[in-house]
Order: structure tokens, then sequence, then C-alpha cells
């Protein structure tokens, strides 16, 4: 299938770590006709996903970014609005847990990271972005939920519960402005958000999961480069959840 996204311009947040789902959205979308921002906390690796789009033939920008801190947003989208002259796309998809542990173990500056990264940190990106699609009268946003109810990330889950509300609410509110907003629940994989987890942890996840595997980041691609087109013209407000346990 064609996704006509040809020249669309993506932000994807997240898209530094080498092994995580922001690169392979990044790359997904710039196999598809995208040019890129990849904007990460970690610069070096936000370049290299720049680098890796544009051996696709497609443009791209990298871009160190907070999520936490709303001026590092807005210089990451004056960035972008200055080399591309618009975003099209937005995929929220910068995450973070404090550390893997028993809710009982955990601070409330553990409780202020989780939140402030996972939960404010989309909302802080996306108020940043929607001033320029609403402009335009065209936009997609993708925002990542996942990580509810599974077992010592419990304020990371709750932040990610949180996403799927805000989506629903911010989707009702901008529909008929032309931008359509939705989210996607990647099921829990061996990424930079869990890679150091014990493996008992990763080992009780998968056997949990119906197809008793970890999520890959190509099982997350497809999804959003769906998500981000206009082929997704009457979804709205929904929450796509991958590998249901």
């Amino acid at each position: 299938m064609d996704l006509q996204l040809k020249d669309k311009v993506a932000l994807v947040t997240g898209a530094g770590s080498q092994i995580g789902y922001g690169k392979a959205i990044a790359l997904t979308l710039a196999e598809e006709g995208c040019h890129i921002i990849a904007a990460d906390i970690d610069l070096a690796g936000a370049k290299q996903t720049a680098e890796q789009v544009e051996s696709l033939g497609r443009q791209a920008l990298a871009v160190k970014v907070d999520v936490t801190k709303q001026a590092e947003i807005d210089a990451m989208v004056a960035k972008a609005i200055k080399k591309f002259g618009k975003i099209d796309i937005l995929v929220n998809n910068a995450g973070a847990s404090s550390q893997l542990r028993p809710f009982m173990e955990m601070t409330e500056e553990d409780w202020n990271f989780d939140i402030q990264t996972n939960l404010y940190g989309q909302m802080r990106v996306a108020r940043a972005v929607l001033p320029h699609m609403l402009d335009r009268k065209y936009g997609r946003i993708i925002n990542t939920s996942g990580g509810q109810g599974i077992p010592n990330i419990s304020i990371y889950g709750a932040a990610k519960g949180g996403v799927v509300q805000f989506t629903k609410a911010l989707a009702r509110e901008v529909a008929s402005q032309g931008v359509i907003v939705n989210a996607v629940g990647p099921g829990l994989g061996k990424t930079g958000l869990v890679y150091r987890a014990p493996q008992e942890f990763l080992e009780g996840e998968r056997r949990m999961s119906l197809l008793k595997r970890l999520c890959e980041p190509s099982d997350v691609a497809p999804v959003v480069a769906f998500l981000a087109s206009d082929k997704c013209s009457y979804m709205v407000g929904q929450l796509v959840q991958l590998g249901t346990s």
C-alpha cells in the first residue's frame, strides 16, 4: 500500500536509541518518503538516526531535546520549521522510566520523573507543534502509551495511561480543524527503556504475551506509519494496542 507520505515532514522524539522504537519509526517513515526531524536527549544517537535517514535519500535534522524542558522543545520546533517550513507529523515517542522497582520503594522524585517525562513531555511537544498544524489545517499526531499494569513500573504505566485520555480529549478538540490524533501502545520490548532489566523480568513478560515473545521495533513502526498517513482518515482518538497479553 502506498501511504502517500512523500515529502511529508515528520518529527519523531526519542529517535536516538539505536535499539528503540523511535529509530525504527523514523526509518520506516523515511522509506515511505518522509523527511525526518530525529529528536532525542542523546544528540549523538539522533545524529546516527539522521544519517541513516539521509542514506535513504530523504532529508533529516538531528536535534537535542529534553522533553521535560519547554524551552528546549520550543527551540527544536523552531529549528524544524526553519529547515522544512512545516511539520506534518508528530510522533511523540520519547519516554523513560526512573527505574525498575516496587511502588512502595519509589520516591516522589521517581514519580515526578516518570510523569514529567512520559505524560507532560508528550503534552509539551504537542503544545509546541499544534499551532503550526492548526495554521495549515493539517496534521497527524501519534502519541505513545503502554506499560499499564506491569509490576515495578507502576508510575510509568500511570503516566502512559494518562496519555490515552489526553489523546482522546485532544483528538476531539482538533479533529474538525484538520489534525488527527491517535495513540499506539507498543508491547514491552527489549529497548532502551528496559534493556538493563533482569532477565527474569523480561522472561516473565515474554511468557505472558499471547505471542510468547517481546515486541520488536519492526512490529511498531508500520502501525505508526499508517496512523501518520492520509490512509488513516477515519480513525480518531483511538489507541492501537499491540501485543496484548
